[in-house]
């Protein structure tokens, strides 16, 4: 799997890596990008060996939020019935892990991983990557881990779990610190087994009565910004952990996109004047998603596939900021004038985003400066 395979003919300055489930964890938590959930009662089996999608690299098949609890069982046999699918379309060579995308399961709760996770076969841990854990917490994240342990060491099988943060503990400010403190402990134990921490900013909204509207970013609504903030404090430090960003829900009903004058568009000028690019939908995602990435997050969740091209577009680095990373990390310590001379590199404050940012690179790719992100999501050249 490699991103940004819906534009085969662009020219990056530093071609993105192929990857796969298999790909070294520290590397593969940076690959996840634009996570699509999809209800896990829909048959989308033929459109995955199929590559209906091509920029789609992560999804998710849901059985929480997405799917009524009364169908919960109808969508562990369609899962069940899709992975048997893949598995019989690999062995027939009509697809391969190499271009198969990361494929998870959002789960219920515990039980419900417990019950669905105990009917799986070995044969078919081989083609997705793991399990999300809706509102993990204190009181049910040990339960989610042991179950995932048991897993891998029952059939020597190598699966992932991302806890989502977006529990009522976490978004009230009395009980938030200790409810943080004690499920970065959890993490921290099992942290061979964790790829991603992701956060559930809906869950937040609807506890204080909260939507943003299209318009504006979740970063505009003070009390989801807190919790935001608070788990980037915990979890983000010292690049301890990947962090994806928040699901962004409107989306635009046309099938393509159109641009307009693009070679004459300022992207962030754009969006930060309101000046449209796109549509109202698409904009305010963008806008999100450059938020997101100053604040440290990594891809998002999305929930729809128009979503794909740009969440993943702007996770590529452009040429400065590459040869900046590769200039801090490269050196011993002190201040250094940046390659394009327009800013100071400080060695030891720096390192850790130059980190991030050659581990983006790899994975994204790199560009020769902002004014391609316009053009590597486009659809028209």
């Amino acid at each position: 799997m490699r991103h940004h395979q819906y534009k085969p003919g662009y020219e990056f300055v530093k071609e993105p890596m192929d990857f796969t489930k298999e790909t070294d964890k520290e590397l593969l938590a940076y690959c996840l990008g634009a996570m699509l959930y999809m209800p896990a009662t829909k048959d989308f089996g033929d459109d995955i060996i199929n590559n209906k999608y091509p920029g789609l690299t992560t999804m998710t098949m849901c059985f929480e939020d997405a799917c009524p609890a009364e169908d919960v069982p109808a969508a562990e046999e369609n899962a069940i019935k899709i992975l048997e699918s893949i598995s019989d379309a690999k062995a027939k060579a009509m697809v391969s892990d190499e271009n198969l995308p990361l494929i998870f399961f959002r789960v219920r709760n515990p039980e419900q991983f417990i019950s669905f996770s105990n009917r799986l076969k070995p044969e078919h841990f081989s083609s997705f990557s793991g399990f999300v854990f809706s509102k993990f917490s204190t009181a049910n994240g040990n339960d989610y881990f042991d179950q995932l342990k048991l897993l891998n060491d029952k059939d020597n099988i190598s699966t992932y779990g991302m806890p989502i943060l977006e529990g009522p503990e976490i978004a009230l400010y009395e009980t938030r610190e200790s409810e943080l403190e004690g499920v970065k402990s959890i993490i921290d134990h099992y942290r061979k087994y964790v790829l991603n921490v992701r956060v559930g900013v809906t869950d937040f909204s609807s506890i204080f009565g909260s939507r943003r509207s299209i318009d504006y970013t979740i970063y505009d609504v003070l009390t989801v910004r807190a919790c935001l903030s608070a788990i980037l404090n915990v979890f983000g430090r010292y690049n301890d952990y990947v962090l994806s960003g928040p699901v962004w829900e409107y989306f635009h009903v046309s099938k393509k996109q159109k641009f307009q004058n693009i070679s004459d568009i300022s992207l962030q000028h754009s969006l930060l004047t309101r000046n449209p690019i796109i549509n109202n939908a698409i904009d305010g995602l963008l806008r999100e998603v450059i938020l997101d990435k100053a604040n440290g997050f990594i891809g998002k969740t999305v929930i729809h596939p128009s979503h794909l091209r740009f969440v993943n577009a702007l996770q590529a680095v452009t040429h400065e900021e590459y040869e900046d990373a590769l200039q801090i990390l490269e050196a011993t310590g002190g201040v250094i004038k940046s390659t394009s001379g327009n800013k100071m590199n400080e060695i030891k404050p720096h390192s850790n985003w130059a980190h991030k940012t050659i581990m983006r690179a790899k994975i994204y790719g790199v560009i020769k400066d902002e004014t391609e992100y316009l053009r590597l999501f486009s659809e028209d050249d």
